[in-house]
């Protein structure tokens, strides 16, 4: 199977509207949870990544009227834009344009929102971005739980190796909405403090949002360092709707079915970015699963404390940012980890430091059973 290349990424996140403040704030361990008021919620409050509306507007008047656009439009919009923009040269008529969320719009369904109801209809939000930047093919949308963004990835590479495109936008987006927030607190999965995966103290998830997004392309650049996804699977472990397997089935086997892609092995994997929830269940499945396959050893790192579980954007998210990771062979602090909180040992990064990375592995789970693995590996020099 060919690879597939990232290219030039953008990232719209509490943090900023471009990838390069997003690296500043995690380099400098910076949290982008903070404690919001929340009628909704019986403490009235929340800790989220939640990204300013003011900031979001004065971004996105340089290139549409806010008025037109949901939030989550104008969040999806802006990071396509800086990265058709860092590529005048692109032509958008044969690029494919490929759009992961869990929820899209469904914001607009409070009764205050001004916007149409149908906007609520994935099949709308892709027409928007189309439209907006006069993509000519039909957009392709996927929806399967917080796998999504990383799951467009693999999307973009399967039809590239379909001879369909040789190069692609893929942009992930969703929101913190009363929606999602109920649905979690239902759980009783939301932490009343800021999220901490893998840590004995965890208390639960904390929610973000964010838009990111990166062109790939099937051709490899000439004379500079690249990152390439080499290996992807997915599966389903068919546990429980709402819980992932207890022996880490469904990502044991999309580990095994990824790694089968590459003439790598399991030893030559230098990071981990795992999906790292904070919930009791999923740190606990993933721990038991990294063991199964040996990779308890590797240092690993969740960017969950950094923004909160941004749902269908977060894999693309976490992708993004072990791209710039293994670029810059440096390792990032898992963010709010204490104590060892998962019955298997794990080599959690508790410090930011520079390490040699070829080879990272990135998992994401999500509900309904589904599990994902990308294995990505830096090419310095390119042709």
């Amino acid at each position: 199977m060919k690879d597939l290349y990232l290219l030039d990424d953008a990232i719209v996140s509490p943090f900023g509207i471009s990838t390069e403040e997003n690296l500043e704030a995690v380099s400098r361990n910076i949290p982008g949870l903070k404690l919001h008021k929340y009628k909704s919620l019986p403490k009235g409050e929340l800790y989220a990544g939640i990204i300013e509306t003011d900031l979001l507007r004065e971004a996105f008047i340089k290139i549409g009227a806010p008025e037109k656009f949901t939030k989550l439009e104008q969040m999806m919009l802006l990071a396509v834009h800086k990265v058709i923009a860092a590529n005048p040269g692109l032509n958008i008529t044969d690029t494919a344009l490929i759009i992961s969320t869990t929820k899209g719009n469904i914001d607009v369904l409070r009764e205050s929102s001004p916007f149409p109801k149908n906007r609520i209809y994935l099949t709308e939000l892709a027409k928007v971005i189309k439209n907006f930047f006069g993509f000519t093919t039909e957009p392709v949308v996927v929806s399967n739980a917080c796998v999504s963004g990383g799951l467009a990835l693999a999307v973009a590479k399967r039809l590239m190796k379909a001879g369909k495109f040789e190069q692609a936008i893929v942009v992930g987006g969703d929101l913190v909405s009363d929606f999602v927030v109920s649905g979690f607190n239902s759980f009783l999965a939301i932490s009343d403090e800021p999220c901490k995966p893998f840590s004995a103290d965890r208390k639960g998830i904390s929610l973000g949002e964010a838009a990111v997004a990166v062109l790939v392309t099937n051709k490899r650049p000439a004379g500079v360092p690249v990152i390439s996804l080499i290996g992807e699977a997915s599966a389903n472990d068919a546990n429980h709707i709402s819980g992932p397997s207890r022996t880490g089935e469904g990502l044991v086997r999309s580990m095994e079915n990824a790694f089968k892609q590459t003439e790598i092995s399991v030893q030559e994997i230098d990071y981990i970015s795992a999906h790292g929830t904070a919930t009791l269940f999923n740190d606990e499945m993933e721990a038991i699963a990294f063991n199964r396959l040996g990779l308890n050893e590797v240092p690993l790192n969740s960017f969950k404390g950094y923004y909160g579980h941004t749902l269908g954007a977060s894999a693309l998210l976490e992708s993004i940012l072990t791209k710039h990771s293994m670029l810059q062979n440096r390792l990032f602090t898992s963010l709010n980890y204490s104590a060892h909180g998962v019955s298997k040992p794990l080599h959690i990064i508790n410090e930011n430091r520079k390490s040699a990375l070829n080879y990272a592995l990135k998992t994401a789970s999500g509900f309904g059973g589904c599990n994902l693995a990308l294995i990505f590996k830096k090419e310095e020099n390119g042709i």
